[in-house]
């Protein structure tokens, strides 16, 4: 099946992709939680 020639291209595709996205969100929750214990915290308003 010609479709099946295929299949390890497109999930190789998928996961380098969502590979890549949480690889990404997890650096920017990191460096979001470093700038947080920067803030006082009577400035946070999120507290």
């Amino acid at each position: 099946m010609i479709a099946m020639e295929n299949a390890a291209y497109v999930v190789g595709s998928y996961v380098v992709t969502l590979g890549g996205i949480a690889a990404y969100a997890w650096v920017v929750l990191a460096r979001a939680r470093r700038a947080a214990r920067q803030v006082p915290r009577e400035d946070r308003p999120w507290t």
